[in-house]
C-alpha cells in the first residue's frame, strides 16, 4: 500500500470516487464531466489544495482533498480534509487510518496547527470512525448561502 500525492493520472479514479461519495452520504448525483472537471482543477492549481490517495498495485482505493484556511488568530494555516473516500471492499483495513497518519506528518513538515473535516450529521459510521481517530467535534455550527 502506498499513500502519496495524487497525480494527473488519478483524476478519472478521484472523480468516479467523488461520485460516488455524494451518491452514498448525500444521495446526490454529480455528473461525471463535472466531477472530473473538479478534480483536475485541484491537481493542475495546487493553491487550490491537494489529494492523499492510497494506491495498491497502481489502484487507488482511498482518498483524500486537502484545502487550507488561514488562521490570523494562530498566524499559520489549517488543512481542512475534504472528499474523504475508501473503496467499500477496502473498509475497516486502516486505510484512512494511514492516509491520516500520512497527512499528519505532512502538516507537521509544513507548520499547519489543525486538520479540520465536516461531516453530514447523518453520517453516523463517519462520525464514530473520525472519534475513533481521535478528532474532537468542534463548537461551530456551519450555515451557507448561495453566491
Amino acid at each position: 500500500m502506498e499513500i502519496r500525492r495524487a497525480r494527473s493520472d488519478d483524476a478519472a479514479h478521484i472523480a468516479a470516487h467523488n461520485i460516488a461519495l455524494a451518491r452514498e452520504t448525500e444521495n446526490r448525483s454529480i455528473a461525471r464531466d463535472t466531477a472530473l472537471r473538479g478534480v483536475r482543477a485541484v491537481l493542475d492549481d495546487p493553491c487550490r489544495g491537494f489529494y492523499l490517495v492510497a494506491a495498491d498495485d497502481d489502484i487507488i482505493v482511498g482518498q483524500l482533498m486537502v484545502t487550507s484556511e488561514w488562521s490570523d488568530w494562530r498566524a499559520r494555516p489549517i488543512w481542512w480534509l475534504q472528499s474523504v473516500y475508501v473503496r467499500p471492499a477496502w473498509r475497516q483495513r486502516g486505510i484512512f487510518h494511514r492516509m491520516l497518519t500520512s497527512l499528519r506528518q505532512m502538516a507537521r513538515e509544513h507548520d499547519v496547527c489543525e486538520l479540520r473535516l465536516y461531516v453530514h450529521r447523518d453520517n453516523q459510521k463517519a462520525c464514530r470512525a473520525y472519534r475513533q481517530l481521535g478528532f474532537a467535534r468542534l463548537p461551530y455550527q456551519m450555515y451557507g448561502i448561495d453566491a
